[in-house]
């Protein structure tokens, strides 16, 4: 595999305001459960797809999985309090980052994110 660095603008700015939802559903939007629960879980692998597309060209299927796969192994550490295994309990940023609490809805969020992802490359494919 050759792997090139580029620069993809618009998959940038696309993470960019991916990232600043996030940063206003942790902070703004925190009391609105659904949104809070589930919405920012739908979001976080659409934000990792588009920053890693704004700097590699990988395949978007098997990025779309392996954005899956990854986010299915962070949810499944979280069962084993991986974190505070790591003596990053006091580490808030960590903490959120990798969570603490396993959740199978999460799992849920996480694959209608993907399935969002795989449509919307479906529809810029077939257009």
């Amino acid at each position: 595999m050759n792997l090139q660095l580029k620069f993809d603008y618009k998959n940038f700015l696309i993470a960019v305001l991916i990232f600043l939802i996030e940063i206003l559903i942790a902070t703004t939007l925190k009391d609105i459960f659904f949104v809070r629960a589930y919405l920012g879980d739908v979001f976080v692998v659409m934000l990792m797809y588009y920053f890693i597309k704004a700097f590699f060209d990988f395949n978007s299927t098997k990025l779309i999985i392996a954005i899956f796969i990854f986010s299915c192994l962070i949810e499944f550490a979280q069962y084993f309090h991986f974190a505070e295994l790591m003596g990053l309990k006091e580490n808030r940023v960590m903490m959120t980052v990798l969570g603490n609490s396993f959740s199978w809805i999460d799992i849920l969020c996480y694959f209608t994110g993907c399935m969002l992802l795989i449509l919307l490359n479906w529809n810029k494919n077939n257009c």
